[in-house]
């Protein structure tokens, strides 16, 4: 409370943000962003149950008995909890209907808040397990044998199910490892493990690893959406990949793929990756026998709806927000965001440096979203948002300027870390301690650098997963 009060008077009362507080000012604008686009609020605003039916903004989905719902990715939990809440509470009964409501069954179809039957699969254990939901536990980054188990319970759920049955998809970032079970049955959680572990290193952008994985999965690219026809669909998501690419979301289990299996041939080939993935699956690519994913034109596919509940664009408009409301000048950086993270805080650079010459004197402040390109060097600890920190802290030395780069998930890569921030004096500090920032870049261990300056951003677990936010910011002279 007392920082709120804070915030606000430097807001009203005009003060400039001092360089002084800047890491903590930070801090405050991501806190408050990850504030706004809570999954619970998100949901409570966006959806409502209306009689026999769930509108999710434009959306109308008919609701003539209680749905199933599958729900996967780090926002499973969440998302099933509000859902259920949702439903359960939206329909308009008076109270002589709630009194005529002799049995339980009659008391649930006024009341609305049964679901017929459901599965979870999230990498945490949910604060409360909810009625006719089995929940499960995956694996992230890699999947684990919970992610196969959640899989094959999704399917055997929507399977056999009639036209007037209906299925929520709940799908959130993560649900690529989260929630898996191979096509080929002679592929092993140990092939899985190895292949996950070569994609997530290996520098690819996700617009070319999901494609991979789709292809290799029975819950991947529109399979899992195909399984549960002729059942009506819809498909709520919070995306954490770019906007244009919606089907790329946990890989696509409930929309059609636009991608082919000949462009995972040329993928593999031309990164030469063939020879890194496991036998069984490199056999897959040499034989050029990967089964096809299903396209638009699937029919078991036509009729599902989709609604996207939160996005990047979301935070990052939330994150400009949160820093006009503390005193900065702000804008939101319009250059490449999801390239090699040296490259992406070159040019974040170069239009913050642009904003402070238009506006001299004055705290400026750019806001950058997306997810950076950063390969696996090293064996240490760490993530692309503090690498990203790590590096940018080497181009800011001796200047009144600050950044910080976090993911919205609350885990950066291997570290139990969210992300991390640095000002002009991070590198100068760091030299005094012993610590070479370059050394700790090469080997991937930017979160033991962090954590030993006391810079880390640690939130825990977030229950959502709308990509990464970088905060910059300069104080003038």
């Amino acid at each position: 409370m007392a920082g709120e009060m804070e915030k606000r008077s430097r807001s009203v009362s005009g003060e400039k943000p001092r360089y002084s507080a800047g890491k903590q000012l930070a801090r405050e604008v991501f806190l408050e962003t990850m504030n706004t686009i809570d999954v619970r609020r998100a949901m409570l605003s966006k959806l409502r149950r209306e009689s026999t039916a769930l509108v999710a903004g434009d959306v109308r989905f008919p609701l003539a008995r209680p749905p199933h719902i599958v729900a996967f990715g780090k926002a499973a939990n969440r998302m099933a909890a509000v859902l259920v809440e949702i439903l359960g509470g939206s329909v308009d009964a008076t109270p002589d209907e709630l009194k005529r409501a002799t049995t339980d069954d009659v008391l649930v179809e006024i009341l609305g808040g049964a679901i017929e039957a459901g599965v979870v699969v999230s990498p945490s254990e949910p604060a409360t397990r909810l009625d006719r939901i089995r929940y499960f536990i995956g694996g992230h980054p890699y999947p684990k044998l919970g992610s196969l188990k959640g899989a094959e319970a999704a399917l055997e759920l929507v399977s056999g199910l009639m036209e007037d049955d209906a299925v929520i998809f709940l799908v959130s970032g993560g649900g690529s490892a989260l929630f898996e079970k191979p096509l080929d049955p002679a592929v092993t959680l140990a092939d899985l493990l190895e292949f996950n572990r070569v994609l997530v290193t290996c520098g690819l952008p996700i617009e070319q690893i999901n494609p991979l994985r789709k292809h290799l999965s029975a819950v991947k690219g529109g399979r899992l959406g195909a399984r549960a026809y002729p059942a009506r669909r819809l498909t709520i998501f919070i995306s954490d990949v770019p906007e244009h690419l919606p089907s790329m979301v946990a890989s696509g289990p409930t929309r059609p793929d636009e991608s082919t299996a000949e462009e995972c041939y040329s993928i593999v080939e031309e990164h030469g990756l063939a020879h890194r993935i496991p036998a069984v699956i490199r056999k897959r690519f040499e034989e050029r026998t990967l089964e096809e994913t299903p396209k638009a034109d699937d029919p078991r596919l036509t009729g599902s709806q989709y609604f996207c509940l939160l996005s990047n664009r979301d935070a990052v408009a939330a994150a400009k927000a949160a820093a006009e409301k503390l005193g900065f000048i702000c804008e939101v950086d319009s250059s490449e965001w999801d390239a090699d993270y040296q490259q992406v805080a070159s040019t974040n650079l170069t239009g913050l440096s642009a904003l402070a010459r238009a506006h001299p004197g004055q705290a400026v402040c750019t806001i950058v979203g997306g997810e950076i390109i950063c390969p696996v060097t090293g064996r240490g600890i760490g993530g692309r948002n503090q690498a990203f920190v790590l590096y940018a802290a080497t181009k800011i030395a001796g200047s009144q300027r600050v950044v910080l780069s976090a993911g919205t998930d609350g885990r950066d890569g291997n570290s139990p870390a969210s992300g991390a921030v640095a000002d002009g004096q991070t590198v100068a500090r760091a030299h005094v301690l012993g610590l070479d920032p370059e050394q700790y870049l090469v080997a991937s261990d930017s979160y033991h650098f962090f954590r030993t300056l006391g810079d880390t951003l640690d939130i825990g677990f977030t229950d959502n997963n709308v990509r990464d936010i970088r905060v910059w910011l300069d104080f003038g002279s």
